[in-house]
């Protein structure tokens, strides 16, 4: 199946056919005429609704290119911020010296798992995770997940890694 891209840019060209079929038509209407040298009602309507067409067209355009433009800069933008909370991960984890478990078990905590899913994710028993927890809130010095997470959350934000949109 194509890509939402695909899909509008195929219809995009749809629509860029049926206006040139209908500027050839218009233009042979009013510049080959053979037989007669009047116009007619519908030739004129025909020529307006090609008119809008056309300037639909070259909207629809220019608002898909900047559209598709925004979703690549958007994409970008997220692959950095991405990226970055990876790399501060690693570092705040590094500062707390945590053990691999304890890592583990804060990256479960910050995407938001419970301790009965940790512990049933990382095969151990809930008391376990619970210690590890501990171990872990004590060392990065925050009472709970949420205050763990606000603590990445802010290093984030005070980063300038998402312009504002214009």
């Amino acid at each position: 199946m194509p890509s939402r891209r695909t899909t509008l840019w195929i219809l995009f060209c749809v629509q860029a056919l049926c206006c040139g079929y209908f500027l050839i038509d218009i233009f042979f209407d009013f510049f080959l005429r053979q037989y007669t040298n009047t116009l007619a009602d519908s030739d004129i309507v025909e020529a307006i609704v090609t008119l809008a067409l056309f300037l639909g067209l070259a909207f629809s355009g220019a608002e898909l290119r900047r559209l598709m433009r925004r979703q690549d800069k958007i994409t970008d933008q997220l692959k950095v911020a991405s990226g970055a909370f990876s790399d501060l991960l690693d570092v705040r984890f590094s500062e707390w010296q945590l053990t691999e478990a304890e890592r583990a078990v804060a990256v479960l905590a910050i995407k938001g798992y419970s301790v009965a899913d940790m512990a049933q994710l990382r095969n151990t028993a809930q008391g376990t995770v619970k210690a590890q927890c501990a171990a872990l809130y004590r060392k990065a010095d925050v009472s709970g997940r949420l205050q763990l997470l606000s603590l990445f959350l802010d290093d984030l934000m005070a980063d300038t890694l998402i312009e504002p949109a214009a």
